[in-house]
């Protein structure tokens, strides 16, 4: 990468892609659905147009200025927005995936400003646990050969 080909600064027309995710939290034991709005980098739209099974139900192609106005995160331009709750840091994210789409201008052809995606390969089979808390016990030390870390 040359320097004449960094992206300039990010503005409100700059495009991004928001998905609506279905995951899953933790409560009394119990796993319960979620829906999450999070922005999607391009390299990771990339991988879902070769089919990699993901948790988002569907994408929405937007503008910058759509969904963050004031350093806050606005859901009114995304339809599938009304039972769904922000991702953490979303506002962060956000400016960093838009960032990943400035020079990605067949993902813009592909799916234009205002747009839907749907072609991917969804599955809730490998649930997407947001607060899953994973506890490290003994069993879960690989056990070693005993000249590991001796020089022979």
């Amino acid at each position: 990468m040359t320097f004449s080909s960094v992206p300039a600064a990010l503005s409100d027309s700059d495009y991004v892609i928001v998905g609506v995710a279905h995951c899953f939290t933790k409560q009394d034991g119990e796993v319960v659905p979620v829906k999450v709005l999070e922005p999607v980098p391009s390299a990771y739209f990339e991988a879902l147009l070769k089919g990699v099974p993901t948790a988002y139900k569907a994408l929405y192609s937007l503008r910058l200025g759509e969904v963050v106005k004031d350093n806050q995160p606005v859901s009114s331009h995304i339809p599938a927005a009304a039972d769904a709750q922000f991702c953490e840091d979303f506002v962060e994210r956000t400016l960093a995936a838009a960032r990943t789409y400035q020079t990605k201008d067949e993902i813009q052809e592909r799916v234009p400003h205002g747009q839907e995606f749907s072609e991917m390969n969804f599955t809730t089979e490998k649930k997407r646990i947001l607060n899953a808390a994973h506890k490290v016990t003994a069993e879960d030390n690989v056990k070693q050969h005993k000249y590991t870390h001796m020089t022979l």
